[in-house]
């Protein structure tokens, strides 16, 4: 009997044991799974502009449908540095899928002029969401057409405002090839994001402005403001009447064609799973007939570029860039 006792003292401590160990191994598997299942919360959406913008407005669009497709998205506007404080911010975040960014056609202007630090190496490629070809816009009761604005460009040197978010973008880079159309100086009144330039145009704060369709056809529909040529080769069919600057004479792509587009990345090094898992969420999301029916209704152009194709058009268009905005503004510092 006393045998047993011993036995039995001596099997306690090991059963003890034996099930701290069994629960630490079954936490340990339960954490695993529940890291490898991602998301498993709430995704950070970095957008790098004011709330109201037209890139912004696209997030909250697409919010909705990722949620459906398995991501649930908090959008959070970090504006400022011409997308790039907002954009530091994702490059500077874990790698884990959880913080994320939409980078913008401007920020690649600002790193083809050196005017950040960041590079495109500091992010890896999710999808695109947009391309959007630019308009000149005037007050309502402004310019009857795009002739009649440069007439009054020629006729105020120095004197006409154009209104751009942010500063040394493809906004600006087609702000001053209008003034060089003029063969005169403007002055660039810069903005955190379309929203404000929009509502100043509107205000008669300034002469002009240089935005995408999506950020100012609320306006236009209003009778507020007027576009009076688009920044491309082809007319936009939500404004099928506006010409283009080409139709009109003047050469707005001298050192080669540019595009502004909005995209989804991540910051580098992010686990190939968690990329796929973004990726096809934004790929579904962004093809859904309720996103592309927001699209055309706005005058934004989508595709189905991703991952690593999306990376090579990123690095194509600062490539581009590189050339096209320091011959713009080279010698305007």
């Amino acid at each position: 009997m006393k045998h047993s006792l011993a036995l039995a003292r001596g099997f306690a401590p090991a059963l003890a044991l034996g099930a701290t160990l069994g629960a630490v191994l079954l936490a340990s598997a339960g954490s695993a799974n529940a890291q490898d299942k991602f998301p498993s919360r709430e995704v950070r959406l970095i957008v790098p502009w004011n709330a109201g913008g037209s890139n912004d407005i696209a997030a909250r669009v697409l919010a909705p449908i990722l949620a459906e497709n398995g991501v649930r998205i908090i959008v959070d506007n970090v504006p400022g540095g011409t997308g790039t404080i907002g954009m530091g911010r994702v490059a500077g975040s874990n790698p884990d899928g959880y913080t994320i960014g939409m980078g913008t056609s401007s920020t690649l202007s600002m790193i083809a002029q050196n005017k950040t630090p960041l590079r495109n190496d500091q992010f890896t490629g999710i999808a695109r969401v947009s391309s959007d070809p630019l308009m000149l816009l005037v007050k309502t009761d402004g310019a009857k057409d795009v002739d009649a604005f440069v007439a009054q460009m020629k006729a105020n040197p120095g004197k006409v405002t154009i209104g751009t978010p942010g500063s040394y973008n493809i906004n600006h880079i087609f702000a001053t090839m209008t003034a060089k159309a003029a063969g005169v100086d403007y002055v660039n009144v810069p903005y955190p994001g379309g929203a404000k330039v929009i509502t100043d145009l509107a205000g008669g704060q300034i002469d002009a402005a240089v935005l995408k369709p999506s950020e100012s056809i609320a306006q236009i529909k209003a009778g507020q403001v007027k576009p009076i040529a688009i920044f491309d080769n082809q007319r936009l069919s939500v404004f099928p009447d506006v010409p283009t600057m080409k139709e009109k004479g003047y050469d707005v792509f001298p050192y080669g064609p540019v595009v502004q587009m909005a995209y989804i990345v991540a910051p580098a090094k992010i686990p190939p799973e968690v990329r796929k898992a973004l990726v096809e969420a934004f790929r579904k999301s962004i093809q859904d007939p309720r996103f592309k029916t927001f699209a055309a209704e706005n005058g934004v152009l989508v595709d189905d570029l991703t991952g690593d194709a999306l990376d090579a058009e990123v690095n194509a268009v600062q490539k581009s860039l590189n050339a096209v905005a320091t011959q713009v503004f080279k010698g305007a510092e």
